[in-house]
């Protein structure tokens, strides 16, 4: 399914399942049963445009239950198989769709191909001490909130499940508003993916909400929302680049374990496109790239907008240092002359190795149906071949800022003895003013000032033909006390 697809699904209205009157009427039995019992009835309180709803409790059983098809925990996930991404959008209610979706809420967000250790966490708790909050369906038995908990049930052997109904009227839109209100608690035991999270908010954005009213749903600042939206931002494009002609692109899942990275990037993106756009945008393709060859987050923070032209020009292969094409003037639709200047040729060059690596990354990550086994394998050495050059280029950057780190070390730390020595010099003056000072520690704290300087002014002078005029005053006053 395309990006775009995939975003008209954010709204989309599922058909009602198959035996919908059934279970409907099943509902209705339930809950009739529940209220002539007598006694104080369960209820579970959801948030509801801003209001509290609170929902009945039923027991229900677990057979009747279908898994939501638009549930926000797995949405990323989906891609993981194209071909039964695809039937679960022709039939969500098939049972090899709702077998799909039942694999994904018991897998790895990152690694779907994985068992979630969470997911046996969550089982195992169940199974000792049982189901301690109620899930929540429609009137249709199609899990709202408990998907993932239906799943270990369901392992677990057990015919029932306690759930909460929603009302009888409620649209698709009232149903994923009350799921994500649900998941934005604070107290909820399983979070969503990264990823997830972010198409949350996009979908959010995309019902028309203002950017403060969702960065508040999500109990973080408005930066932070627009930070996030660039993130995904950015994911699509690559997503969208890396396809080729075979159809092999890369997935939003393949982005899941990249948080961290993908914030510090942003950061360093946005100081650096204030001043020098054209660099920013060098940053983003040189560090995205190292993002995709799986380099760690320590490793990453080395590549600067100087990279390549420091580090990787000398170790990059031939075939992917091929030069860049002149900068091109694009023109503006429906402006007649109008022209903007296109990329520079250094942001072209860093575009061209990123798209190459986000198509190999594609094409070794691809079923034997969409990609032949020797474009494979040539995908494979491109892959390995760049993932080397920056692993030489980013050593030789690291080894050149540690030694720049020491190199500044010592101005450093002296800066700092200054900064406290005028500090000192503020509070004497207020413990003078106070009659508060202990004159014989101070004198004592002196008398350690002039030792160290003397151990400095050692130092200083060692291998220094011509000082500067610090170091050579630090000597002479250093020689004219000890005369």
């Amino acid at each position: 399914m395309t990006d775009e697809g995939k975003q008209k699904q954010m709204t989309q209205e599922f058909p009602q399942p198959p035996r919908a009157g059934e279970f409907s009427e099943l509902v209705r039995k339930r809950l009739d049963d529940v209220r002539s019992s007598g006694g104080t009835r369960e209820t579970v309180t959801v948030d509801w445009n801003g209001q509290p709803l609170h929902c009945e409790v039923i027991e229900y059983p677990i057979e009747s239950l279908y898994y939501n098809p638009g549930t926000h925990r797995i949405r990323a996930q989906r891609s993981h198989r194209p071909a039964r991404d695809a039937a679960l959008d022709r039939d969500p209610w098939d049972g090899e769709s709702q077998g799909y979706l039942q694999f994904l809420l018991q897998a790895d967000p990152a690694d779907p191909d994985r068992r979630d250790p969470d997911f046996d966490k969550l089982k195992e708790s169940l199974q000792q001490f049982g189901q301690n909050d109620p899930g929540l369906i429609t009137h249709h038995g199609i899990l709202v909130n408990g998907n993932t908990r239906t799943v270990a049930l369901r392992e677990l052997g057990q015919q029932t499940m306690r759930v909460g109904v929603l009302p009888e009227s409620f649209t698709w839109a009232d149903i994923n508003s009350v799921e994500l209100s649900l998941q934005l608690r604070r107290d909820h035991r399983r979070d969503y993916s990264y990823i997830n999270r972010l198409l949350a908010m996009e979908e959010q954005a995309s019902l028309g909400r203002t950017p403060e009213a969702i960065a508040k749903d999500f109990r973080i600042r408005v930066s932070t929302y627009q930070q996030e939206r660039w993130i995904l931002g950015t994911i699509r494009e690559l997503i969208g680049r890396s396809k080729s002609g075979g159809g092999a692109g890369l997935r939003l899942v393949d982005f899941e374990d990249h948080q961290e990275k993908l914030k510090e990037l942003h950061r360093a993106y946005e100081k650096l496109a204030s001043v020098e756009p054209d660099s920013a945008d060098v940053l983003r393709e040189l560090r995205m790239t190292a993002i995709i060859l799986g380099f760690a987050k320590t490793d990453v923070r080395h590549i600067d907008e100087r990279f390549r032209d420091q580090y990787l020009s000398r170790t990059i292969p031939a075939e992917l240092s091929e030069p860049a094409a002149e900068q091109v003037a694009v023109t503006v639709p429906g402006l007649s002359g109008v022209t903007l200047p296109g990329p520079s040729s250094a942001v072209s060059a860093a575009r061209a190795i990123n798209d190459k690596v986000l198509r190999a990354k594609a094409a070794v990550g691809a079923g034997g149906s969409l990609v032949p086994e020797q474009e494979r394998r040539e995908a494979q050495e491109v892959f390995e071949g760049v993932k080397e050059a920056f692993d030489k280029a980013i050593d030789a950057a690291g080894r050149d800022a540690r030694l720049k780190k020491r190199k500044q070390m010592a101005p450093a730390r002296l800066a700092d003895a200054c900064a406290d020595i005028d500090q000192t010099v503020i509070e004497l003056v207020q413990a003078r003013a106070s009659r508060s000072l202990d004159e014989e520690a101070f004198d004592e704290a002196v008398l350690k000032l002039r030792e160290s300087l003397r151990k400095l002014a050692q130092q200083a002078g060692r291998g220094t033909g011509t000082p500067g005029d610090g170091v050579a005053w630090l000597l002479e006053a250093v020689a004219l006390e000890a005369s």
